[in-house]
């Protein structure tokens, strides 16, 4: 019988494997009633892959909109159609003298502000069906252009054809069309032969758990690297209500709250911990957005 099981866990998803499979085997292993993940990563890809369980479930779409923290291995002089290793190379260019120092400056170059357009072979839907599927029928179909930032490329290593760099960037950033972006201002060709995906944030620099040390666990063991359930949420303001607030709130009544900042804050009551997320007013009255229906912790 499966159970009510409330946190985050950073598993490391190793290759091969979809994120709807990972959240399938830890689900599993934690027995839990509910578990989703918060922003898939291709079975081609390795990493941090968040996923949250139970009352979690509630915020994990949060993590949609953080920065991610990648790394890359690009194999520059050849293209496939993909972008990646899903498909086979179908066009080969010699390349040009590239020294580290070049390789350097094209990463500190490159925009930092840059409009990507998505690529064919992605899950994006025009008229129902995933671009992919259009792709593989050999068909191009027009795709609106999205506005990416990068806040960093750093240089991990470059043995000719292979280039290795980290990119921390915002959301819905394609790693593909950012390695034919790259090779193309090198004058060159270029697709995607590793990538693997090392923080999410706020989670930058926590430890990840693979399937296989999990595996290894007792029950106890796995439910003590659980994150609490307001884990991915520590950069929102906090605000904590009086005893007898409490029951107003959780029942989704607004409630005045005397000089509180406007915005949105996560709540915490006092024996109860995390109760969800508020938005507080101008007029400075916490009106109830999320809340969860469970004691997932009393901090």
């Amino acid at each position: 019988m499966t159970a009510d099981v409330h946190g985050i866990l950073l598993l490391d998803k190793p290759l091969g494997l979809s994120s709807a499979g990972a959240v399938a085997r830890v689900k599993y292993l934690f027995n839990a009633r509910k578990a989703g993940h918060t922003g898939s990563l291709d079975p081609l890809a390795s990493g941090m892959l968040p996923i949250c369980l139970g009352e979690a479930t509630k915020f994990g779409a949060l993590m949609l909109d953080a920065d991610k923290t990648y790394r890359l291995t690009v194999r520059l002089g050849e293209r496939t159609p993909s972008a990646d290793l899903e498909s086979a190379v179908i066009e080969r260019r010699d390349l040009p003298s590239l020294s580290l120092a070049r390789m350097r400056g094209a990463l500190e170059e490159f925009p930092r502000d840059y409009s990507q357009i998505p690529p064919m072979h992605s899950a994006l839907k025009q008229g129902g069906r995933p671009l992919y599927e259009y792709a593989r029928a050999g068909e191009t179909r027009e795709r609106a252009p999205r506005q990416i930032r990068i806040h960093a490329m750093r240089l991990i290593d470059w043995q000719s054809p292979d280039l290795c760099f980290d990119v921390q960037c915002t959301k819905g950033a394609y790693m593909r069309v950012l390695a034919e972006d790259l090779a193309a201002r090198l004058d060159t060709l270029g697709h995607l032969t590793g990538l693997r995906r090392l923080g999410v944030a706020p989670f930058t620099d926590a430890p990840q758990w693979t399937l296989q040390a999990l595996d290894g666990m007792s029950r106890e063991e796995r439910s003590a690297l659980l994150l609490p359930v307001d884990a991915a949420l520590a950069n929102w303001p906090r605000l904590d209500l009086a005893d007898d607030r409490v029951q107003a709130v959780r029942q989704g009544q607004s409630i005045a709250v005397p000089r509180e900042a406007p915005g949105k804050v996560r709540i915490y009551a006092p024996g109860l911990g995390f109760l969800g997320l508020g938005a507080v007013e101008a007029a400075g009255r916490l009106v109830p957005l999320r809340l969860i229906s469970a004691v997932t912790n009393r901090a």
